[in-house]
């Protein structure tokens, strides 16, 4: 699959991958500063974004896509960060793939299986009757009731687009990525990965916890981690200086 994908600057090639309901320009903010050092590529996942859809969506699939975009834009040498859902594909990818890395960074996400919990989201992003959907407020009204965070709800309703005149609908692929959800909260392959890793988690998220840190260190022996305060699972967007200066002390050193 072709992804949908960005360069900015020049350099060594560092890749990031969005989350979960997310797409490339969420991380536009980020891959200006980071394009001062590197050619930064943001990259929009299949079913996410401008990308195409499609009804079939594991990680495996996630990193053909992503091994894909390295041959076509003959890349080596990579930095490639993920987010969540991204940091997935990330770490599956080096799993496959570690002699195209140089350095990996994932964003908030451990390796074990998730339980359920986007069952509130899915029904409020399948609550918006997109077929006379004609502004983002009407959209917001009908997420609400199940979606109580402001916050999420203006970071869901940056998917919606004017699919034509009068009409906006959704970028995302909610139905596949509704069937998807065990999938996507499945645990990562018990392999071990050599490449040097950095672990960033916001501490008032509970994605990765003090209990999770030992079996981070046994599936990647050359890994660090650094815990930011007062940021949640959206850490680069809640303390974002305190995130970019973890990543580029991590790249640069």
């Amino acid at each position: 699959m072709k992804l949908h994908h960005r360069i900015l600057g020049k350099g060594e090639p560092l890749l990031i991958l969005h989350g979960l309901f997310g797409y490339s320009d969420n991380w536009q903010t980020h891959a200006k500063k980071l394009a001062e050092y590197y050619q930064v590529i943001l990259v929009d996942q299949r079913n996410h974004g401008h990308s195409p859809w499609n009804e079939e969506f594991t990680y495996d699939l996630l990193v053909d896509d992503l091994k894909e975009l390295v041959n076509d834009l003959q890349l080596e040498n990579i930095i490639l960060l993920g987010h969540s859902m991204g940091g997935k594909t990330s770490m599956r990818y080096a799993q496959r793939y570690p002699e195209d890395l140089e350095k990996l960074i994932v964003v908030d996400i451990g390796v074990k299986t998730y339980p359920a919990h986007h069952n509130e989201i899915i029904k409020g992003l399948l609550a918006v009757d997109t077929k006379d959907l004609s502004s983002r407020t009407i959209a917001e009204e009908q997420m609400a009731p199940f979606i109580p965070s402001y916050g999420i709800r203006q970071f869901l309703l940056k998917n919606l687009y004017w699919k034509e005149k009068g009409r906006l609908d959704w970028r995302m692929n909610i139905p596949v990525l509704e069937r998807e959800m065990e999938n996507i909260l499945s645990g990562m392959p018990d392999i071990e990965v050599f490449t040097p890793t950095l672990f960033i988690r916001g501490l008032a998220s509970d994605y990765v916890l003090d209990e999770d840190i030992n079996e981070l260190e046994n599936r990647f022996p050359d890994m660090q981690l650094v815990s930011i305060e007062n940021a949640g699972h959206w850490v680069h967007a809640e303390a974002p200086e305190e995130f970019i200066e973890a990543v580029l002390s991590f790249c640069l050193r």
